[in-house]
């Protein structure tokens, strides 16, 4: 019975990753999860339903830049180990306000690594050897690919935009920590992920509202920006993976090796669209429209992640095909959901044009 006995916090637990790990924890594990999220804008208890009345979960709202607040917590819960998915994510929010990027993940992955290391100092031995600090990373900090090649976990840093700058000095942060510290900590790098309870400002979100309703899809530059796919529900699987099996110090890149170019994602979801819900208005593909592109929009990105699959034996279970058409239905079936979002006031207008 995994992590049967094992109380967990997750950071970040009510944004897009961080309720895919908790709904998977709750749903296929004997945790006890202890959800810490402070309730930005792109958080949503909805995407968590049901957990309110599991007796193996706890919701704290609280934000982890606050030392005294998180120490409570350490306290009172007195946890086994940290997933740290607790971030500001949208590089084109980066680009127009980089500062609250800066504090979160840079200063919260600080002021969360001093507590964790605060209260795994009070542990016994036994309690200190099993104890793990996991913290979730993007594939942006690597930079750009060319047209060949893949990121590994030994690929240099080259983060390109505010977002992943972020990203990058947070990663180095745990890294630190375990090499003066000791801390038993580990670091993985994802893909791009998509999936259910997305919020609308990401790429295929965006376009599966918007094409909903029949408006223009802006894609950006050329649309032939390369991303690697990966289905959220397999990087929650992943991550429990590594949290129960993988080495101390150790970092693991999380891809679904899926090449998409921007353009044929976006394409695929007006074929969908045309399939699961006809407009009037014809073929969606004929909303597609061009606009100028992202400042240091990175060219193409892709993800080797046969370590993980080697050595901890895990493996995407979804295609891009497979889990696109599971996405598409479950924006179109969970409207409720999203409109929700929209009518708390979420604006939809271009915003990183710096």
């Amino acid at each position: 019975m995994r992590f049967k006995g094992s109380t967990i916090f997750v950071t970040g637990g009510a944004g897009f990753i961080g309720s895919a790990v908790v709904r998977h924890l709750l749903r296929d594990t004997h945790a006890r999860v202890v959800n810490i999220d402070k309730l930005t804008y792109a958080a949503n208890p909805d995407s968590l339903p049901g957990a309110a009345q599991n007796l193996n979960y706890a919701f704290e709202k609280q934000c982890i830049c606050d030392g005294a607040g998180l120490r409570r917590l350490f306290e009172k819960y007195q946890p086994d180990a940290v997933l740290n998915l607790a971030a500001e994510s949208h590089v084109d929010r980066s680009i127009d306000g980089p500062g609250e990027f800066i504090q979160t993940n840079i200063v919260g992955t600080f002021t969360l690594l001093q507590e964790t290391l605060r209260h795994w100092r009070t542990l016994s031995p036994e309690k200190r050897e099993q104890f793990r600090f996991l913290h979730i990373s993007t594939d942006e900090v690597f930079g750009s690919l060319g047209d060949d090649g893949f990121f590994t976990e030994t690929t240099a840093y080259a983060p390109n935009s505010p977002y992943s700058a972020s990203k990058a000095s947070s990663d180095h942060l745990v890294r630190a920590w375990r090499e003066t510290y000791e801390l038993p900590t580990l670091v993985t790098n994802c893909s791009n992920n998509y999936g259910p309870y997305h919020f609308p400002e990401k790429l295929i979100p965006h376009m599966i509202i918007k094409g909903l309703a029949s408006e223009p899809l802006p894609v950006y530059g050329d649309g032939k920006n390369i991303r690697d796919w990966l289905y959220v529900e397999d990087h929650a699987k992943a991550l429990t993976l590594v949290l129960e099996r993988g080495v101390v110090g150790e970092t693991y890149n999380v891809g679904g090796r899926n090449e998409r170019t921007n353009l044929h994602v976006v394409e695929t979801i007006c074929d969908l669209l045309d399939e699961i819900a006809p407009s009037a208005q014809g073929p969606r593909r004929n909303l597609i429209t061009f606009v100028a592109d992202r400042p240091g929009h990175d060219r193409r990105y892709a993800i080797d992640a046969s370590k993980l699959e080697r050595e901890l034996g895990w493996n995407a279970l979804e295609t891009f095909e497979s889990g696109i058409a599971k996405t598409a239905r479950w924006f179109c079936d969970n409207r409720a959901w999203w409109q929700a979002i929209l009518d708390r006031g979420y604006q939809r207008a271009r915003i990183g044009l710096g």
